[in-house]
């Protein structure tokens, strides 16, 4: 898919979500966020909901979260411009409550779409609903600044999901904040190791294809009356490289 037709994609998908009544958040809206960013990066961070200011003018991280998020993104040399930002549900809950289960449900299918469409390396969790979305039953104190392989019901096919908290608790608590930077840190190092990873599966599928294409051209005519058909054992998938600490200056997001 080029960057135009994701673009296309996305703004679909956008579109749809500015008149969206799936959900009672609709009711108490100004307007909805569907999210924002580069169509073509590899990074998409995922917030919890919109907040007041997010509400106002329909984008995400706008407030001093967003101020944060901004200041995380430039303390490795990325700018908001580089990734994908948006949140697991698109509508400002109430008084800026958590969402329900409802809620989320019946966003879930934008999100999923959002994620088919940008095919990221890596997902970037804000907060524990967001988390809770890529890491069922992970507690966010424990998995912060930790990654895992997404479920590809996810949407995202073939990802990383690393987990942080979220700008609005770091802005409440130094400690937070301070664990926000070292997290953020590493999230080149899972870019780089998702690549890897990505790259390995890659060339496992195109070795598997090369070798069924050959068996199919030189395959002898089978025995009339085969007295026994060995399987062969099936290729291992190859371990992906261990990850390389690159310094977020010399890291392109593609």
């Amino acid at each position: 898919m080029t960057r135009a037709e994701r673009q296309a994609a996305l703004e679909v998908i956008a579109g749809e979500v500015r008149v969206c009544t799936r959900c009672r958040l609709h009711a108490t809206r100004t307007q909805s966020v569907p999210g924002e960013g580069d169509p073509s990066t590899e990074v998409v961070f995922i917030g919890e909901g919109p907040g007041f200011n997010e509400d106002r003018q329909g984008q995400p991280f706008v407030g001093r979260a967003g101020d944060l998020l901004v200041r995380l993104l430039g303390s490795i040399g990325w700018r908001r411009e580089d990734v994908f930002i948006t949140n697991v549900v698109k509508c400002r809950p109430p008084d800026n409550r958590d969402p329900e289960p409802d809620e989320i449900a019946a966003c879930e299918p934008y999100l999923r779409r959002q994620l088919e469409v940008l095919d990221p390396a890596v997902i970037v969790t804000l907060g524990r609903h967001s988390m809770g979305r890529f890491m069922p039953g992970a507690r966010i104190s424990q998995a912060h600044g930790t990654m895992r392989p997404t479920d590809p019901a996810t949407g995202a096919q073939n990802a990383l999901v690393f987990a942080m908290y979220h700008p609005a608790a770091a802005l409440r608590t130094p400690a937070i904040e301070r664990d926000s930077y070292d997290d953020i840190a590493q999230v080149p190092t899972a870019l780089i190791a998702s690549r890897e990873r990505r790259a390995a599966r890659e060339r496992t599928a195109v070795a598997v294809g090369a070798g069924v294409a050959t068996a199919v051209a030189v395959a002898p005519e089978p025995p009339a009356e085969p007295e026994s058909i060995q399987q062969p054992e099936p290729e291992a998938e190859p371990s992906p490289a261990a990850a390389q600490l690159v310094p977020s200056d010399q890291l392109t997001l593609f």
